[in-house]
């Protein structure tokens, strides 16, 4: 089932994900929809947060970045109760863009290389190193669960240039493909 998308503004994207149990409620059928959601926004990660669920859980499909890097056809992944455990390298710039906040992409610095422990959709503990746009892509999902935005590690000056295409968003006057879900106290414009 696609689920709704939370828009930038709603305060659940800024709260720290709760860590989940193997007997979480209708978690294989929570992850099946996560992708179905993910998919239909032609996005390659998703966040618990991201669809109102103040948990540590979020899927990635890095594929569509198989042509820039090989490695990542058929690179699919399910992240439950991850841990950053380190981060190296020199860090590298990048464009990304977030489902929660449509049409705003931002340059972005991220550590290329990761190791994060987490549990798999079957409840199989993982410790990974990741590189390259499959670290990124995790580094950005990852912030979800931390309560982040990417637009948090912008510059207070690019902060300010967008600031009106932010509560743009949060207000709703935003033009999307897929099903959002706007801060409650706010009405949507067209």
């Amino acid at each position: 089932m696609k689920l709704p998308i939370i828009s930038y503004g709603d305060p659940i994207l800024k709260r720290k994900g709760e860590t989940i149990e193997k007997d979480y409620p209708d978690l294989p059928q929570l992850v099946a929809d996560m992708f179905e959601t993910m998919y239909a926004a032609h996005g390659v990660g998703l966040a618990a947060p991201q669809i109102g669920r103040s948990i540590r859980l979020f899927v990635i499909d890095a594929s569509p970045y198989e042509e820039d890097e090989p490695g990542l056809a058929n690179f699919k992944k399910v992240f439950i109760n991850a841990e950053l455990v380190d981060e190296e390298g020199e860090k590298w710039l990048f464009n990304e863009g977030c489902l929660s906040i449509p049409d705003i992409r931002e340059d972005v610095s991220r550590y290329p290389i990761i190791h994060v422990r987490y549990r798999d959709e079957h409840w199989v503990e993982h410790e990974d190193k990741f590189d390259g746009l499959a670290a990124r892509i995790i580094q950005h999902e990852y912030d979800h669960i931390e309560g982040k935005l990417f637009t948090d590690k912008l510059s207070p000056l690019r902060k300010a240039m967008i600031k009106s295409k932010l509560d743009s968003i949060s207000r709703g006057q935003v033009d999307v493909d897929y099903k959002m879900k706007f801060p409650a106290s706010k009405k949507r414009k067209r």
